[in-house]
């Protein structure tokens, strides 16, 4: 695990076409630091996996409003201040792919617990089933999903030590965890680093085994009062 000085380094290397897992719940949790580091850094035609397509003019809306991202998949594109999005989505500009948020949270959670598929109910009848494998269990229809890896997850922690053990500050804590352990790099950026044994064994949520790079970055104000 490796302590980096600062966001550029900490989101070096990232690749045109990377597909990259932000966490968040709307503007809770998001990583605003590394978002703005990766959209310095460049890199285009990315597919991005958030809770939702971006709130105002900062964070994840900043990458849209860029032109580096290709594709996006979330649960919740549009909101009343998700104009980015909105403007790119209907020009042409940008993919969507939609996915509720209970399946999205599980196809994220198989990718980094290596399991192959899942058939739910959710989704079933509507558009999102449609071209996707069907079967009946027990008398209920079920929808086949897949798996959600990336080749980059960054995330909002509240603490870490130098091991990359991670605790959360309240709604801080959504996505991050499981996005944490379906990337092939995971990015986490806090609010401090504390000296080895400063956190709890018992109240870690995220194991330093699924944390490749951290980095001290101030908190966004939403963060604060969440």
């Amino acid at each position: 695990m490796e302590i980096c000085p600062d966001t550029d380094t900490a989101v070096r290397g990232i690749a045109d076409g990377s597909t990259v897992l932000i966490g968040g719940f709307g503007r809770a949790g998001l990583p605003f630091a590394l978002i703005d580091a990766v959209r310095r850094n460049g890199a285009r035609d990315l597919t991005v996996v958030n809770n939702n397509a971006g709130n105002g003019d900062t964070g994840l809306a900043a990458l849209l409003a860029a032109g580096a991202v290709r594709k996006i998949i979330c649960s919740f594109p549009r909101q009343s201040d998700s104009h980015v999005f909105d403007e790119l989505y209907r020009a042409g500009r940008i993919e969507l792919e939609v996915v509720p948020q209970g399946n999205l949270a599980e196809r994220i959670r198989a990718g980094g617990a290596g399991i192959g598929g899942f058939y739910t109910p959710t989704g079933v009848g509507t558009l999102l089933a449609k071209g996707k494998e069907l079967r009946t269990i027990d008398g209920r229809d079920y929808v086949l999903e897949y798996p959600i890896k990336a080749d980059l997850a960054l995330i909002r922690a509240h603490r870490a030590d130098p091991l990359g053990n991670l605790v959360y500050r309240k709604t801080g804590r959504n996505f991050g965890p499981i996005m944490a352990t379906a990337a092939t790099l995971t990015v986490a950026e806090v609010s401090e680093i504390v000296p080895l044994g400063g956190i709890d064994p018992e109240v870690v949520v995220t194991p330093g085994i699924f944390v490749d790079r951290v980095v001290v970055a101030d908190p966004a104000p939403a963060e604060v009062s969440a």
